[in-house]
């Protein structure tokens, strides 16, 4: 039954939750669909009478037809980490059967529905791209019909289940993201209870699954509306001055905004004939330092080179990324604040 499927696995769960507390406040929630083909292995049992133990059972296999699975997933992340409850759908045909040697077409199907507790870690590839490796653990309840040689089967159960998760995160944008999966789900105990008196012992289920999928997160803030400076008139005494560019989660690419500060900046640097432009990158707390710092220091060469583009010379400039040490807004580690995203321009 799922209930004692779910007790055998709630150590494993507390091992997940102990290793982890950082995943449970962070990022934020999310919801997930996808949908795919599904396959699964030749299964080997034996089928006989459950009334007389003494009769010899048959000795079965059957095989199937590859089928279709759909897949719905709830959960939480943070840091690249994701705890999630997941359930799924699966359905396929059987292609043949076998017993005593003789092997016929089947006619049947096995339906499975799954609830399963994963503990996810996404692994960051590129800008936007992350590769994301798994365990899951719940239940599985299967509906085997089918007709054979000892008599038919139409029965259900539920058993534990565990699987492995892999998979490819595309981010499309801060809140949605693309993704496609495999997992390879095994159900132990893979008997059935056929009725009157009829039964089936057999070796453990084992499915795979491949799918396409998309993940929405319910609370990650949207890129805010920056209100730019305007370009400052040239004074009769050259003053400091100083621009703010903001950035997208993650990324060191320039918006049509922060590219039209940059050249205002080059600008009152040209009109000033300044010697000294100071451009310091920065990020947000999401991600570690050591990632942070290189990230900052990216969007701080994406400055200079836009600004040497508009004449401005390049020994006039110095530049540093500072990673998330330097925070306009404040924040908890892992928080994602727009605002620390960010590369300053003084001179």
């Amino acid at each position: 039954m799922l209930s004692r499927a779910l007790i055998r696995n709630g150590s494993i769960l507390s091992l997940f939750l102990a290793m982890t507390p950082a995943a449970l406040a962070g990022d934020g929630w999310y919801v997930s669909l996808e949908g795919g083909g599904s396959k699964v292995d030749s299964w080997d049992y034996l089928h006989g009478s459950t009334a007389a133990p003494a009769v010899p059972s048959v000795a079965n296999r059957s095989t199937f037809d590859g089928g279709w699975a759909a897949l719905g997933s709830v959960g939480f992340s943070r840091q690249n980490w994701r705890l999630e409850l997941e359930g799924g759908f699966r359905r396929n045909g059987l292609a043949q059967h076998e017993a005593g040697g003789i092997t016929t077409d089947a006619d049947g199907r096995l339906t499975e529905y799954s609830a399963m507790f994963n503990m996810i870690h996404d692994v960051r590839l590129a800008e936007g791209l992350s590769l994301a490796v798994g365990l899951g653990a719940g239940g599985d309840h299967a509906n085997l019909e089918t007709a054979v040689a000892a008599g038919s089967i139409d029965s259900d159960a539920w058993r534990f289940a565990y699987q492995g998760v892999l998979g490819l995160n595309v981010d499309v944008t801060e809140r949605l993201t693309l993704f496609a999966s495999y997992r390879y789900l095994n159900v132990a105990d893979g008997g059935f209870d056929a009725g009157g008196g009829l039964g089936t012992e057999g070796e453990e289920l084992q499915k795979h699954t491949a799918s396409l999928g998309v993940r929405f997160f319910l609370d990650r803030p949207a890129p805010p509306t920056t209100i730019e400076p305007q370009p400052p008139s040239l004074p009769p005494v050259p003053e400091p001055r100083e621009f703010l560019v903001f950035f997208r989660f993650n990324s060191a690419a320039l918006t049509p905004q922060a590219l039209a500060t940059v050249q205002q900046a080059a600008t009152a640097a040209t009109q000033l004939g300044t010697a000294n432009i100071r451009i310091v990158g920065h990020a947000d707390r999401a991600g570690s330092p050591a990632y942070n710092k290189a990230l900052s220091m990216r969007r701080a060469q994406a400055v200079r080179k836009v600004m040497v583009q508009e004449g401005v010379s390049g020994s006039a400039i110095t530049l540093r990324g500072v990673g998330e040490s330097e925070p306009l807004v404040p924040t908890a580690d892992g928080v994602r604040e727009p605002q620390n995203r960010r590369v300053q321009i003084n001179f």
